[in-house]
């Protein structure tokens, strides 16, 4: 159980704006919904092996709390973590209790009710498109991005396809501006122009795991990434202003 919840919170809290996600539990499945305050990232995450404890939906809010309690070293592999059940509804989880080995360190973290869940996290649908570039970043790609970020003023990145390859550009001709090279020798191109919010860009593509980039020259771009434990997709619409 600890490390399916490290896991959720790893890959959900990393994005500014997001403090609660939804499960969706059933015999089959688990799967996470999140999206930030601000609409820049949709989550949709499944675990590879369905929580038995976690069937129903409900919310998990206050992540950062979440996080809090799971560092505790109190919480180490003879703990106690159990997920609890509604003494009125039962088989509706309520609540995770943590208790040290001895007994003598204890937490209750509360989940949030389907109602209240739907209503907070409010996912956009997104009926799909089609992916009209695909590729593995590579280290050498997304810390070229790091440095680059560092140096320009924009808070978005402009993706271009240039004689195959994928560059980031950051800034104008009135700004400190700048760009870089991506991704060579990539399949596909990008006709439209989109920008896309940088720190939310590399707070996913800095977690760790497999990961595709898709870039849709419809104004989207996807990150999925491979946990190990969980499979991730992270979509940010392009920045319209």
């Amino acid at each position: 159980m600890k490390d399916n919840l490290k896991d959720l919170v790893a890959y959900t809290h990393c994005i500014e704006g997001i403090d609660t996600v939804k499960i969706t539990g059933t015999d089959t499945s688990t799967i996470i919904n999140a999206a930030a305050e601000d609409k820049t990232v949709i989550i949709i995450g499944e675990f590879k092996n369905p929580i038995a404890d976690f069937i129903g939906t409900f919310g998990m809010p206050n992540l950062s709390k979440l996080k809090t309690i799971l560092g505790f070293d109190n919480y180490d592999e003879n703990a106690k973590i159990n997920v609890t059940q509604s003494t009125t509804a039962p088989g509706t989880p309520v609540g995770i209790h943590f208790e040290s080995k001895d007994g003598d360190f204890i937490n209750d973290y509360r989940f949030m009710s389907k109602a209240l869940a739907e209503e907070k996290v409010r996912v956009m649908k997104y009926r799909g498109t089609t992916w009209d570039v695909s590729f593995e970043p590579t280290i050498a790609g997304i810390m070229r991005l790091t440095n680059q970020q560092q140096s320009a003023d924009d808070v978005n990145f402009t993706l271009k396809v240039e004689k195959g390859d994928l560059k980031m550009y950051f800034g104008d001709l009135g700004t400190h501006s700048g760009n870089c090279l991506f991704h060579p020798m990539v399949t596909g191109t990008l006709t439209n122009v989109w920008k896309f919010p940088v720190k939310q860009f590399l707070a996913i593509i800095n977690l760790a795991g497999d990961k595709i980039i898709r870039i849709a020259d419809a104004g989207a771009l996807q990150i999925v990434i491979d946990s190990g434990i969980a499979k991730y997709t992270y979509l940010l619409p392009a920045v319209i202003k």
